[in-house]
Parts: C-alpha cells; structure tokens; sequence
C-alpha cells in the first residue's frame, strides 16, 4: 500500500518516507502541493493515504488545506493526515471540518507515535465500510440498489457525511436527492440536530428573506410578533435547499453574505445572529448552463458546491430495479398485510421501460399496481394498463418477448409523421404554459390541474423548453 508525503521540507520528508518503508508500506514523496496534485490526478487509485503538511513557501500559491480541500472534491477516496510544525487547535478543527482523518504536531511527533497514527490509518483502511454495509446504509434511508453507480454514491455520502463542506446534489427529477441530503446529515456529526427543508420554489418571493431569516414585529404590514427563519431553525444542523435551481436570480445575492458569514439578520432588526450551519442543495437543472446565461450566481454556485454528488437516472442502472422492486414489496406486504410477488415477466418489463420519473415513478407505478391488481402475483398486463396510459408505445409482452432493438426504434417517430409530433408538441406546449399561467408557475397545482405526476408534468416542461419562471409573480 502506497503513501503519499508532501512537504517542502527535504530532509523531514526523507525521515518520514524511511519510517513508512520500514513498516512494509511504499512512499512516495512531493514536495509542492502543485506535484501532489498531478500525481493524484495520475493515479489516485494508488494512494492509500496522503500525509500533508499545512505551510508551505512562498514558492507554491497553494496551502496544505487548500489541497485538503480540492482532495476531498476530487480524490475522496484518499484518506488525508495533516502535519504541521505550527500547529494550532484552529488548523486542527479546520482541518477536521474539512475532512482530515487526523493531525499530527511536528514539534511533539516521534517515530513512534508516527508508526501508531500510520497503523491505526492503515488499519481503518484495510477494515473499510463493505459494499454490503454501504448498501444497508443506504437501504436505511430508502435509496436502493448495489449497481456499481450507486456504490460510488454512497462512497461519497459517507465521506462527504463526515465533513462541514457543502454539498451540491445533483440528478433528474425522482433519482432520490433528497434522500441523498437526509443520508449525508443521518452520518454526519449534526446528525443529532435538525434537518431543514427549503422548498425554494415554493417560497413567494416577496416573503424569501422573511422566511429563510426571520423579521421582528413590526418590520412590514402583517409582522405581528418576532419570527425565527428556517436559517435559526437548522442551528448546528443541515439546510437542504431543494430545487436550488429554479430559484429567481434577483434572489440568489440574499444567500451569499449568510452563507459566508454563518450569520443572519432578521428583516427590521440591525443586530446579526450568529448560525451554525451545514448547506446540501439540489437541483436537476445545469447550473453551468444557468451561469453561462446570467441565470445562475458564479459566486453562489461555488458557496453551493464545496463538492458535488451526481445520482445516476434510473435508466442508467436498470441492474437496480429487480432490487427496488422487492424493497416496496416487502415494504407493501408490511404495511398493508398482504402478500404480493412480482413475476419474472414483469420484473423483464420493468428494466425494459425508460422510467422518465426515475425511482419516484417506479415506486408510484408499484404502489398503485398492488393496491389495483386482481391477482397476488403482478403481471405484465397490470403493468402495461397503468403504464400505457401515458406511453401508448409500450408492448404488452411476456417474459419471453423482450423488446429488441428493433422494435424500440419502430416505437420511436419517424420523419415520415414529424410534423404531427411538431404539432402535438405545439399544442401541449400551449396547453401547458396555459396551466402555469393561471396558477402563477406553480408546477404542482399546474399537474393537479392536468391530472397527471408532478414528474411527469416536469419531462413534459423539460420537453417544451418551457420557462416555469417567467410566469411566477414578481
């Protein structure tokens, strides 16, 4: 197992590399934080432990804790020790916050301390969480599957669980963001504190600062008495702010001094309240994107993504869906004392279908088909009667009769009727950004009206290249 040293002090890394090759460990040294970071770049997958002094020289522009901190963003997967010759209790909770496993002082450091801080490393390592333990964690909070994507979402829940930096979640609407965010607090060292919603597009914007920050009475007309905002409310805990994409770019300057200064001031009060805080956000929008158009805060963005979790669409780890689908199963025969099965036929239709609402549509689609089927054992039939009400291109088939290349690529349209597609697409179009017009961009009322999932009514919008923003009020 290879050990990274990086410090600019020649001599020290010397001594320290023969301690590590004394204990049957390879090392290899860097003595600038911009050599490290290209060996990582080359082969993090090497690295089984990074020891990594805080000062360096004049030399580099970069500290030990900003490589610390492009380490857990970019190599997670590298346990890091901090050493230092100046050591604080400052740089040692910093450190910490951000991620480091330890911190050792070089002024108390001796060879034999070093060997129990490196064993004790070591061992951690070689005893890591299992795939199986990482599956029931995640199991735990609802998200399911052992798919190698999934895998990796967890690797980085728990190591990004174990610090202070914020975190962006990222994935289509119905992938599980929220349950992601709830698992990176349930692991953290708030988990004992509260976990707060934000439900941004839900939030008038005329009472946004009120609600996140709190007003005294008195502030504006209806301020009746002093109100705590969901800022005081998540102290020492985790603001989960959903859908921070869609929120309105005149409003995005109010998070940036709070976030930076992990302090708020209610509206009419002059006096900042200090906040202890952890930030998760999500979105299913492309936040690059959004920048690039002026839609999207830089300096937010970056405050927002310390690091980032993508989760995978459902389509993309259809080896999952045999597993989430005896999860609500067994959830289903739990709660409702039944004793319901899903045939072969139906699993193999399942993992055939797209899923444009990903793990939420699934459960939703199961849900239902339990609640109507006639039988204790779900088939295809009752698949396709719930499913083919909304995707008419679905084939009814049996186990046997999995579609092929073929027979997707004739259910998709050809040229030959684009301009009706042109012209359903037009008039869904239509119909649609008519709905949000009467319910002021609100796209769970706009559904409720359509009769169709709140998902469904977003791919729809995603479809159309519809705005939802411009028809909120200002």
């Amino acid at each position: 197992m290879k050990i990274l040293i990086v410090d600019d002090n020649r001599d020290f890394s010397a001594t320290i590399a023969d301690v590590v090759q004394a204990q049957g460990w390879e090392a290899e040294v860097r003595n600038s934080p911009e050599q490290a970071l290209s060996l990582l770049q080359k082969g993090a997958k090497e690295i089984a432990l990074m020891l990594l002094d805080i000062e360096f020289g004049s030399e580099s522009s970069m500290t030990g804790i900003d490589v610390l901190g492009r380490s857990i963003r970019e190599f997670p997967n590298v346990p890091v020790i901090m050493i230092s010759g100046k050591g604080t209790i400052e740089m040692a909770v910093q450190a910490t916050k951000l991620g480091a496993i330890n911190f050792i002082d070089k002024s108390t450091l001796t060879n034999e301390r070093l060997v129990g801080v490196l064993t004790a490393a070591m061992d951690r390592i070689k005893s890591g969480t299992s795939d199986e333990d990482k599956r029931r964690i995640m199991e735990s909070h609802g998200i399911i599957g052992s798919s190698q994507a999934m895998m990796d979402v967890a690797d980085l829940v728990l190591r990004y669980g174990r610090t202070d930096l914020n975190v962006l979640v990222l994935g289509e609407t119905g992938t599980g963001k929220k349950l992601v965010a709830q698992a990176l607090h349930a692991v953290s060292r708030r988990a004992k504190h509260p976990f707060v919603t934000v439900d941004i597009p839900n939030i008038p914007r005329e009472l946004f600062q009120s609600e996140l920050f709190g007003h005294m009475r008195g502030s504006f007309s209806g301020a009746m008495e002093n109100k705590r905002g969901l800022f005081h409310q998540a102290h020492k805990g985790t603001l989960f702010m959903d859908e921070i994409g869609d929120m309105p770019q005149e409003l995005q300057a109010n998070l940036l001094l709070p976030m930076e200064q992990r302090g708020v001031r209610r509206l009419g009060s002059v006096e900042v309240e200090p906040v202890d805080i952890r930030f998760v956000s999500a979105t299913d929008r492309n936040l690059i994107e959004a920048m690039a158009d002026g839609r999207f805060r830089e300096q937010l963005y970056h405050r927002l993504r310390e690091c980032d979790i993508y989760i995978p669409a459902l389509r993309e780890r259809k080896e999952d869906i045999p597993e989430i689908v005896e999860y609500y199963v067994g959830k289903h025969n739990k709660d409702m004392g039944d004793n319901k099965s899903v045939s072969p036929g139906a699993i193999d239709y399942l993992q055939q279908y797209t899923w444009p609402g990903n793990v939420r549509e699934l459960a939703s689609t199961l849900r239902v088909a339990f609640q109507t089927m006639s039988n204790d054992e779900l088939e295809v039939a009752d698949l396709h009667r719930i499913l083919g009400r909304t995707n008419t291109s679905i084939p009814i088939r049996t186990a046997q009769q999995a579609p092929s290349a073929e027979t997707q690529l004739r259910s998709t349209p050809t040229s030959s009727n684009a301009s009706d597609d042109t012209e359903a697409s037009g008039s869904d179009r239509e119909k649609i950004e008519k709905v949000l017009e009467k319910t002021a961009g609100n796209v769970s009322k706009a559904a409720a009206i359509l009769g169709i999932s709140r998902e469904t009514l977003h791919t729809r919008i995603k479809k159309n290249g519809i705005d939802v923003a411009k028809f909120r009020a200002v």
